[in-house]
């Protein structure tokens, strides 16, 4: 008994980390890494989307979650070297919050780069995604693979 418990944590454990393998998202439509294009939404879903991101609901359960984790974040030192999958998820809400309709896939690293892939609706949308992910305490560069594709019809 006492060597298969050692055995089993590490089954989770292991198990738990080849779970968290995965990019952040903005829709379950958007591309599994930043690398890879999605296919543009039809004009049902922008609208559907639309409506749930504009919602100043959504937008204000958003921005309380991003202030939420800064607050935490400056309670405990206010390390400006954050974690990766932190970074990942601020941006992440960040720009749903911001970027309606957007498929988008967001990546972090240790040092501080964020890598943003998928498609937007317009050139405003592409440009509002570096100083939006900027925003967030601990985002040093901003790498945006992202491009504009009209919704389909």
């Amino acid at each position: 008994m006492k060597q298969l418990t050692p055995f089993l944590i590490s089954c989770v454990l292991v198990f738990g980390a080849a779970a968290c393998q995965e990019a952040e998202k903005t829709t379950q439509s958007a591309p599994d890494s930043p690398a890879q294009n999605v296919q543009a939404p039809s004009t049902e879903e922008t609208k559907a989307a639309q409506q749930d991101a504009q919602s100043q609901v959504r937008r204000d359960q958003l921005n309380s979650d991003i202030r939420s984790r800064e607050q935490r974040n400056n309670a405990t030192g206010g390390d400006t070297q954050r974690a990766e999958d932190d970074l990942e998820s601020e941006v992440r809400s960040k720009l749903e919050a911001n970027i309606p309709n957007g498929a988008l896939t967001v990546e972090a690293e240790d040092n501080g780069t964020v890598t943003v892939g998928g498609t937007v609706n317009n050139q405003a949308q592409l440009a509002k995604i570096e100083p939006l992910a900027k925003e967030i305490k601990g985002v040093k560069n901003v790498v945006v693979k992202a491009t504009v594709a009209a919704p389909k019809r």
